[in-house]
């Protein structure tokens, strides 16, 4: 009887322990963190709902998404907080990695041009030889202004791609100081040149309403996206980020204005909390309600991908590799056990 009772009390320690993070220091790359784009991830990290979870989580800010991304594939982070179609891009050069928590379900991202030269703007193809400013060149910022110009007859060498970051200051300077000539920007930097009338918009991926009319359906955005291999190894690590962000994403449906702010570093607000405000309220539908990744949504991913990038071939592409939806449905079943 006693060697039963202790066979029990070993099989239970070694459950509790089997859910322990593989590994608690988990380093996040992510390019452009006080974009609204990224807000569920500065969020989590406010609210210490990582720390909840067993994790010291270090987050290492990029000026782009693709930056995030080298730092990954060099080594020097764990996981990508970036757009889900970087998985795709990845696995068409071999590399395979895995989307496994979605943040965004709209990129946020709109295209602008300039209010000097908005007079002589009639379609994409009048987009010829402008300068475009990005977050950085590879970036999903760079993806939809790609996309943009496909529909005009352009290729992505018909522009020229600046990267400018994604800080609201920095992005207005480029546009006051005549450095480019149209964004492809997240906000609030696009809604406050858009609020002075220093630029138009001419495509918007905002709401999910705005991303089907570009892009013909859903798009899955910002996500958390890791190797492959980490994934497969680090499996309890990966459930307690995801346990976070679902965690997150229900805080966000029920969250006033007032504690987005109080809750989001001062220094994003760029000295206008009304802005801030007015710019979180253009992009709140934007956000995952849930964190799942639709099944449309990638198919839609893969074929924008494909229209402007010849080396993305849909028949070579394994999407179900490139995301995953099981450690979301954990994390729901784990906050409904709480309920």
């Amino acid at each position: 009887m006693r060697t039963l009772m202790l066979a029990f009390a070993l099989a239970a320690t070694g459950a509790v322990h089997a859910q322990q993070p593989e590994k608690r220091d988990v380093h996040i790359a992510v390019g452009g963190k006080v974009a609204l784009y990224y807000l569920p991830l500065t969020l989590t990290e406010r609210l210490g709902y990582f720390k909840d979870e067993g994790l010291n989580v270090r987050i290492s800010d990029f000026p782009g998404g693709t930056r995030s991304l080298e730092a990954v594939v060099g080594g020097s982070a764990d996981v990508v907080a970036g757009a889900y179609e970087h998985t795709i891009n990845m696995q068409s050069r071999k590399q395979h990695f895995q989307a496994f928590v979605l943040t965004g379900a709209a990129p946020q991202i709109t295209v602008a041009i300039s209010s000097k030269l908005a007079g002589k703007y009639h379609s994409p193809k009048d987009l010829k030889g402008l300068k475009v400013g990005v977050s950085a060149p590879g970036s999903s910022t760079n993806m939809v202004i790609n996309y943009v110009l496909a529909q005009g007859g352009l290729k992505p060498t018909d522009v020229a791609i600046i990267g400018i970051g994604t800080g609201g200051a920095t992005v207005i300077a480029a546009v006051d100081q005549g450095k480019v000539d149209v964004i492809s920007q997240t906000d609030p930097a696009v809604t406050m040149l858009e609020k002075a009338n220093k630029v138009k918009v001419i495509a918007e991926t905002r709401t999910p309403e705005g991303t089907a009319k570009l892009f013909g359906g859903p798009m899955p955005a910002a996500s958390l996206y890791a190797p492959l291999d980490f994934v497969k190894k680090n499996p309890n690590t990966v459930q307690a980020l995801t346990n976070a962000t679902v965690r997150t994403l229900k805080w966000m449906q029920d969250a006033s204005p007032q504690q987005i702010l109080e809750t989001v570093p001062e220094e994003y607000l760029l000295g206008d909390k009304a802005l801030y405000l007015f710019a979180f309220n253009n992009v709140r539908t934007a956000y995952s309600k849930d964190g799942y990744f639709p099944e449309a949504g990638a198919k839609t991913t893969l074929k924008a991908l494909a229209s402007f990038n010849p080396n993305i071939k849909p028949a070579e592409i394994n999407l179900g590799e490139t995301y995953t939806n099981e450690y979301v449905k954990r994390a729901h079943a784990k906050l409904d056990k709480k309920k």
